[in-house]
């Protein structure tokens, strides 16, 4: 008996001494302001990390008293938030656009002429390919025609698309190459004619018809570009994008990528509206690694503001008896809509008019019928008539919105719009008051990919300038919460992701970023001053500054 007791205080003892031992784990960081974005906004001064998750939060000396590791992070003082969640972008296109004649900022169409003729003398291929002009941006507001393209370049092809990705215009050349003449007729968008002759402007569907004759890259160099735009992310917080509208083809090369260790960029995407992949995926399902997932689909329902292919319930104010198109037919649309309505996968629609969204809205509600958990998103949401709002709510419909675009487009919104309905455009606030959850993003490459800013004008509602005064349409900006909220959190459930990242709780992937400034608490001028000081997915450190 008593040596049966004497073993048993041994075992005791033992087992005392083996507890009191730390555990040993992968990463601590301490003498932190860590945001977590939990349930009660929880902040903290130290973090734990374990096989890429996140084993505890809690003060310092709790964290000490029971961790250890070889790889310790004093972040003196700064700030911890989740990583920061593009809720609407195009990676891929972003990063394959890198090759391309790069218009974003010109200042008049002569501008745009003189880039371009540059950058014909060392282009990678015969076609002249140029992105991201805006005729808003210049002195003349009105769209170019291709009478200066053709005496620059009569033998060469020219494709130059508008900043949104709306509208492009094309020369004589490209014109001839797509078979193009004043005779062709296009569904779901239009060929612009003067005196009988074509302008070369070429609005939504329209361009396809010369898009599809130019080669793409190859497979090695599309990589070597997402290389080079996660880089470009991770500089600025970005830990996830939603990569709207990308092809079968585009996904197996994020997949190999990623497989291979070289793109750590996670990556929610939505595949493009092409009629041959609804039966195959359907069968398939989602398709889920640890960086990315195929989970929705991504259908154009109408055009951009912009170039005046958004569809209005009434004309435009700037243009009579204009009221925009449907790019997508509407039987088609009620097709995919009773396809996917039985199947896990997400119905995310681009509207942007008041009739488009109106539509979409009601065709959602025809096969969700009430309330759901199915999360389809209607991306932009920009123009919404007063009486439909309330629809978000009753279907449990996901704006999926983007602030810059209400700091960009305010400049001549009001033009297309009239003062009456610009009222009820880009009104988030209104939206998030409605639909209870608001997902941000940017839509880079049409905007800037800068967090920042997708923040600043979301909570501030200026552009980088401080413009205008007091802020545009200020009873939509969003409380400094609600912002982060939607670039983290929100974002993360608007694709199904919120039990694995959006916010820093135990149990969660470690993706978080570390910041010199306090952006709940700093004045509103210095939140485009904030700079990213690391990035990390995963746990693993993949930008730093040096």
């Amino acid at each position: 008996m008593l040596k049966n007791c004497f073993v048993l205080s041994f075992a005791l003892l033992i087992l005392g001494a083996c507890s009191s031992k730390k555990e040993q784990v992968d990463l601590i960081l301490h003498h932190a302001n860590i945001y977590s974005v939990d349930s009660a906004f929880t902040k903290y001064e130290a973090m734990v990390i374990k096989a890429g998750k996140i084993v505890e939060l809690n003060s310092n000396a709790e964290i000490f008293k029971k961790y250890s590791s070889d790889s310790i992070i004093d972040v003196k003082g700064k700030f911890i938030y989740p990583g920061f969640i593009d809720a609407h972008c195009h990676f891929t296109g972003y990063a394959t656009d890198m090759w391309k004649c790069h218009l974003t900022g010109t200042t008049s169409f002569d501008d745009v002429l003189e880039k371009i003729n540059t950058y014909s003398k060392n282009a990678p291929m015969l076609w002249i390919y140029g992105r991201g002009w805006d005729q808003n941006d210049w002195i003349v507001k009105e769209f170019p025609d291709r009478t200066k393209l053709d005496a620059l370049f009569p033998d060469r092809p020219v494709f130059l698309k508008r900043v949104d990705g709306h509208a492009a215009l094309v020369n004589q050349k490209a014109l001839d190459l797509a078979g193009i003449s004043i005779h062709t007729k296009i569904s779901g968008g239009s060929l612009e004619v003067k005196n009988g002759k074509l302008t070369g402007l070429l609005i939504d569907n329209a361009m396809d018809l010369v898009d599809m004759k130019i080669p793409a890259i190859s497979d090695s160099l599309a990589k070597a570009y997402y290389l080079r735009a996660q880089e470009n992310c991770f500089k600025l917080g970005l830990t996830q994008v939603h990569d709207c509208g990308i092809s079968e083809h585009t996904v197996d090369l994020l997949d190999a990528s990623q497989k291979a260790g070289a793109l750590k960029m996670k990556i929610f995407a939505l595949l493009s509206d092409d009629s041959t992949y609804y039966e195959r995926w359907l069968k398939k399902g989602i398709y889920k690694t640890d960086r990315l997932t195929v989970g929705g689909f991504k259908i154009y329902t109408d055009g951009a503001l912009g170039s005046r292919g958004a569809c209005l319930l009434e004309a435009y104010s700037d243009k009579k008896d204009w009221k925009g198109f449907l790019l997508t037919d509407k039987r088609r649309l009620k097709n995919i809509a009773e396809a996917l309505i039985n199947s896990p996968f997400q119905f995310c629609s681009h509207a942007i008019g008041d009739s488009a969204n109106r539509y979409i809205l009601n065709l959602y509600g025809s096969v969700l019928k009430g309330k759901n958990d199915k999360r389809w998103r209607i991306e932009h949401a920009q123009v919404v008539n007063e009486t439909d709002f309330e629809l978000f709510k009753k279907f449990d419909i996901i704006p999926s919105v983007q602030p810059t675009h209400a700091t960009s487009d305010m400049y001549w919104a009001s033009d297309r719009l009239g003062k009456e309905r610009i009222k009820n455009a880009y009104a988030y606030k209104k939206l998030l008051t409605i639909a209870g959850t608001l997902a941000l993003g940017t839509d880079f490459p049409v905007e800037d990919l800068s967090p920042l800013k997708t923040f600043y004008a979301a909570v501030v509602r200026q552009d980088a300038k401080g413009f205008p005064e007091g802020g545009f349409q200020k009873e939509n900006a969003l409380s400094r919460e609600e912002t982060l909220l939607g670039m983290t959190l929100w974002a993360a459930r608007a694709s199904f992701q919120e039990k694995e990242q959006g916010s820093l709780e135990k149990g969660k992937y470690a993706d978080f970023i570390i910041l010199d400034n306090d952006l709940m608490n700093c004045k509103e001028k210095e939140i485009l001053n904030t700079k990213v000081l690391a990035t990390f997915i995963n746990g693993e450190k993949l930008f730093s500054v040096k």
